[in-house]
């Protein structure tokens, strides 16, 4: 399998408003697979989107480099073929949504006959045909992402990069969003982008990574960060007297969600206290929960 996006040492260094210099990026290393999702994960200001501007030629990097199917990105030809939607749109909003992805198309030499159906069909994914001739800058913004991202994809990409696609959509979009990437995955297309809803991270990504203050920490699939952060179980029981750390759960009913590495410590309790165990139940860990302990412990480090 060939590599789409390959990032080596990559530093970049900027200016704050207090001319002091902040390392927005220190030493990122990853590699991308052609064919997969992955998610670029972290807090506000943690590097995720000066990366993404240096690989869309948007930067430079002070060092390292980036290439996209074995191309530089210094070289433009390198972005041939990739579709990009930033997390802050600026669209030519005096043109309408058909006129927009008609120009992305033929920028990107897509050769398409019928090149204004091709465009449509695109536009009517994303449930945005019947405003294919109003102006841009009559649309709410979640209007705009969605003609963003359509005009992403009109462009045929080998790899898709997308700086928090689903921002300003509501939940019918985020779901539709989801369908078309999950769509376009399938059909072998690869996938870069940053989001802070990570739900739609588990949902998407084959694997992700977690950079905080520049540093790329670990890469991972969901289900690997999950077992990190380790499985809680749902004890409930049954008895007259309360227990340390048992919850009222109805009358003369009582649960609490314990650590693994704690269990037999609290079903011991519960016997001393004379109670009946009625249930174990193994409960997962949402991938937030699982990315918000692993911040904690990297600021614990510090």
């Amino acid at each position: 399998m060939s590599t789409a996006i390959h990032i080596e040492n990559l530093h970049k260094r900027y200016r704050d408003k207090r001319f002091r210099t902040v390392e927005a990026v220190r030493g990122v290393s990853l590699a991308v697979a052609e064919g997969e999702a992955f998610g670029f994960v972290g807090p506000n200001g943690a590097g995720k989107t000066s990366t993404i501007k240096i690989m869309m030629g948007l930067s430079l990097a002070d060092a390292g480099r980036i290439e996209i199917f074995g191309k530089g990105v210094a070289d433009h030809a390198s972005r041939k073929g990739v579709g990009y939607v930033p997390e802050n749109l600026y669209l030519y909003d005096y043109l309408t949504p058909l006129e927009f992805l008609r120009a992305g198309a033929r920028m990107h030499g897509v050769p398409v006959d019928g090149l204004d159906g091709h465009c449509m069909r695109w536009l009517e994914r994303f449930d945005i045909a019947h405003v294919a001739k109003k102006r841009i800058r009559t649309f709410s913004k979640g209007m705009t992402q969605r003609t963003a991202l359509a005009h992403a994809l009109a462009c045929r990409p080998r790899l898709l990069v997308l700086d928090e696609p689903l921002s300003g959509l509501d939940p019918v979009g985020r779901r539709l969003v989801g369908e078309v990437l999950g769509e376009y995955k399938a059909q072998g297309g690869t996938v870069f982008f940053c989001s802070h809803i990570l739900h739609d991270v588990e949902r998407l990504a084959d694997r992700f990574g977690i950079i905080h203050q520049g540093q790329l920490r670990t890469i991972s699939s969901p289900d690997e960060l999950l077992g990190d952060v380790g499985r809680r179980m749902l004890v409930r029981t049954r008895g007259a007297a309360a227990v340390s750390g048992f919850a009222a759960d109805g009358e003369g009913r009582w649960s609490q969600l314990v650590g693994h590495e704690n269990l037999w410590a609290v079903l011991d309790a519960a016997r001393q206290a004379g109670h009946e165990v009625l249930e174990v139940q193994p409960q997962g860990a949402s991938l937030e929960e699982a990315f918000m302990s692993y911040i904690a412990r990297l600021r614990a480090e510090r």
